[in-house]
């Protein structure tokens, strides 16, 4: 496991903030040196800390007008399977694997309720070995900026 300092901390919340800052601008902010930010984003990335890159979007400009947690109980042995159908489905946009009353959490974007309905009672619960689902809308998203 990579042990993270102060200045590898303070490079990761940079990159959060602009992901596409060049190195010269993401060294004077933490203040090292370009060869310095470089080699350290180097490791962060031969180490697995940084995994990518991303854009963050807008769901609502980008036409998702519903948007949902879906909580799962599925049948645990079958949790693989039930992975693989749920990535087949575009409008997943997060998932994980929890523990507590329900098994998964989805975050999915809809363009509208109607396709929102769609998603869960016929993507989601037609999967076989999921139980039952319970959708929490989402009223307002905040990121974390």
């Amino acid at each position: 496991m990579t042990e993270l300092d102060d200045i590898d901390r303070a490079i990761l919340a940079e990159l959060r903030r602009d992901a596409r800052a060049s190195m010269t601008a993401l060294a004077e902010a933490v203040h090292i040196s370009r060869a310095g930010a470089h080699a350290r984003i180097k490791r962060l990335t031969d180490a697995g800390v940084i995994t990518g890159y991303s854009v963050r979007t807008d769901p609502v400009l980008l036409g998702h007008h519903a948007s949902a947690y879906i909580m799962l109980a599925i049948e645990q042995a079958t949790w693989q399977a039930v992975q693989a159908r749920l990535r087949a489905i575009p409008e997943v946009e997060h998932m994980a694997l929890v523990g507590g009353d329900f098994d998964v959490i989805l975050l999915v974007r809809a363009n509208d309720a109607r396709d929102l309905r769609r998603i869960v009672l016929e993507d989601i619960q037609s999967i076989p070995s999921i139980r039952s689902t319970r959708t929490t809308l989402i009223f307002e998203d905040h990121s974390r900026d």
